[in-house]
């Protein structure tokens, strides 16, 4: 939307913007090959890219509030239940991607272990549809909205929910733009800001949303109801929590100490 209405062309930013229907894994690849300069991606995917050596930082926290990862099985799966997931596979649309880590974080909700867990990679939604509806994966984890039509049109099921035990999105940036264009950098985040702060006051907000994303208008109503944007950097707090989380899952190795994952101006 602000670069729709020339918000940081007013500023001499020519900012693109670009979908990665691949996921966090895919993005975390685009920052460590310095592909592009930022991106908002997932906290937990971009955290363990870090601790492995990702020259990124996060530079501000995005969406406050945690992510309702639904589970999803075919509509024909014999599954009721997530119990009933035990031990089977997850579709995943890349290693260190969210539905890849937050298998994790659902086996260890429901006390599974987590050494069992099995993953075909799908690479996006429509992989995910083929795998659910094929069998050659039994379960998929995206976010419950942007799922939801799939599950009203019949093709998947939604069993339950995991949400993130943390603020789901951060803005990443590559270390290169944090020390080269600092300046820039403090411009976009400002227009960003400027923008979320008065998001959910914008007329008709739900309408719009819900025509570009063809989406029911009570799904963008509770969604927005539930979504709370985030103007500042995220707190050491936090980045420890996630670690913790990722060296008991067994996800990382290593623990960073937290300067060295957010950047601080």
């Amino acid at each position: 939307m602000a670069i729709e209405e020339g918000a940081f062309e007013e500023r001499g930013i020519d900012l693109q913007w670009a979908e990665v229907p691949e996921g966090t894994g895919r993005m975390c690849q685009m920052l460590r090959s310095e592909e592009t300069d930022l991106a908002i991606i997932l906290t937990e995917g971009l955290v363990k890219s870090i601790t492995e050596g990702n020259p990124s930082k996060i530079v501000q926290e995005y969406i406050s509030t945690p992510l309702q990862w639904g589970i999803h099985v075919g509509a024909k799966s014999n599954y009721q239940t997530i119990a009933d997931l035990k031990g089977t596979k997850a579709a995943i649309s890349r290693l260190g991607s969210g539905s890849h880590l937050m298998a994790f974080v659902n086996a260890q909700n429901e006390g599974w272990s987590t050494d069992t867990l099995k993953f075909e990679i799908i690479n996006n939604l429509d992989g995910a549809v083929d795998a659910l509806t094929e069998s050659t994966a039994d379960y998929f984890m995206w976010e419950h909205f942007t799922t939801k039509p799939l599950v009203d049109n019949g093709i998947f099921r939604r069993l339950g929910d995991c949400p993130t035990p943390w603020p789901c999105f951060v803005v990443a940036a590559t270390q290169k733009f944090i020390t080269t264009e600092q300046d820039t950098l403090k411009h976009i985040l400002e227009v960003i800001n400027n923008y979320t702060l008065e998001f959910k006051q914008i007329p008709s907000i739900d309408r719009t949303l819900a025509n570009r994303y063809q989406q029911q208008l009570q799904d963008i109503q509770e969604w927005l109801k539930i979504t709370r944007w985030g103007q500042q950097q995220m707190s050491f707090q936090v980045i420890d929590r996630v670690q913790d989380t990722l060296i008991n899952l067994k996800l990382i190795n290593k623990k960073l100490k937290s300067e060295e994952i957010l950047q601080s101006f």
